[in-house]
C-alpha cells in the first residue's frame, strides 16, 4: 500500500483539529467543539429536531443528545416536545444560547471566509465532493 494514501485522512484530522482549537481561543465561548457547531447550526433557527442535527453532524444520536443535554444543563437552549409529532422533541436557543450562537455563527463565518474566500466555487464543489466521498466509504462494511 501506498504510504501517502493515509495523508487526506490525517490531513482532514489535523484540519478538524485546528478548528477545533480556533474554537477554544475564541473568547468566553465556555463550550466543546461538538457543542459550539450545534450553537453555529441553530444560529436564525427557531427550532431543529435530533434527526436534523444528526443529518447536519452524523453523530449517533446518543451522542446529539449528550451534548443537547449540556447545552440544556447550561441554560443555552431548552428541549420542547415537538408541536408536529409528540414523540419527538425539538431544541430550541435561549436567549444567551442566541448570544453565543451569533457569536460562534461569526466566528466560523470568518474562519471560512479566510481559508475559503480565494478558493473557486468549482474547488469548494470538488472538495465538497471528496468530503462526501469519504463520508459514503466510511459507512459501508
Amino acid at each position: 500500500m501506498n504510504p501517502d494514501a493515509l495523508r487526506p485522512i490525517l490531513e482532514l484530522h489535523r484540519a478538524i483539529h485546528a478548528v477545533d482549537l480556533f474554537i477554544t481561543r475564541l473568547p468566553d465561548l465556555g463550550v466543546t467543539q461538538a457543542e459550539a457547531v450545534i450553537l453555529a447550526f441553530l444560529y436564525g433557527k427557531a427550532d431543529a429536531t435530533i434527526a436534523e442535527l444528526h443529518r447536519a453532524f452524523g453523530h449517533r444520536r446518543s451522542t446529539l443528545t449528550n451534548v443537547v443535554d449540556r447545552l440544556v444543563e447550561r441554560g443555552l437552549a431548552a428541549r420542547e416536545v415537538s408541536q408536529h409529532d409528540r414523540r419527538s422533541f425539538v431544541v430550541r436557543l435561549t436567549r444567551s444560547g442566541s448570544t453565543l450562537s451569533k457569536k460562534i455563527h461569526t466566528a466560523l463565518t470568518e474562519l471560512a471566509r479566510r481559508a475559503f474566500g480565494t478558493v473557486s466555487e468549482r474547488d469548494l464543489a470538488a472538495f465538497q465532493r471528496v468530503l462526501s466521498r469519504l463520508m459514503e466509504a466510511s459507512e459501508t462494511d
